[in-house]
């Protein structure tokens, strides 16, 4: 593995920071290097935020905003409408989105030509959790997209994070993700 550049869009209070160090938490159990930060604009719920996470064989050495990730993940589709979340994807990149739209809608929205992988996200948290937190299940869609981690590690990372309940019904929800996510 090379260097790997996620960039993660949500809105204030949807979790995509707590995804992103998901993701680096993994990686660390499988021996890697990483980076996980948000980068916040105005700070209130529902304000759109990202958050990156970058993943590597080797120690990183940048220090700054994702700007051509490999990885582009949406947890709130109403972004696509109005945040540039394809900008600067690398031309065999790869987004995750949250709808139930299939993938060759999405990729027409985004005028893009990289694969593109949508998962019903909030009606799967809604089902598990019963709250439309989707952070979790935008992380089994990526596992599912990318194979970036294994799934043991995000397992391991998520029980590591949350109580044990809540963890194993996050678990449920990364399952369910995997499963449900089409690409085109």
């Amino acid at each position: 593995m090379v260097l790997i550049e996620v960039r993660w869009h949500g809105r204030g209070g949807q979790g995509a920071w707590t995804a992103s160090e998901l993701l680096a938490r993994a990686a660390i159990h499988e021996g890697k290097y990483i980076q996980s930060f948000p980068e916040f604009g105005p700070e209130r719920m529902g304000a759109p935020v990202r958050a990156f996470t970058r993943i590597s064989d080797k120690p990183i050495r940048l220090h700054c905003s994702v700007y051509s990730p490999d990885i582009v993940v949406v947890l709130d589709s109403t972004l696509i409408a109005t945040v540039p979340v394809a900008e600067g994807l690398k031309q065999k990149g790869t987004i995750v989105v949250n709808t139930g739209e299939e993938p060759a809608k999405i990729r027409e929205k985004l005028r893009m030509d990289g694969t593109v992988w949508t998962v019903p996200a909030t009606e799967i948290a809604i089902k598990i959790l019963g709250r439309p937190i989707t952070n979790t299940a935008m992380l089994g869609a990526v596992v599912r997209a990318t194979n970036i981690v294994s799934m043991e590690s995000i397992e391991k990372a998520v029980r590591e994070r949350f109580p044990a309940q809540l963890a194993e019904k996050n678990i449920g929800v990364i399952k369910e993700a995997f499963k449900e996510a089409k690409s085109a």
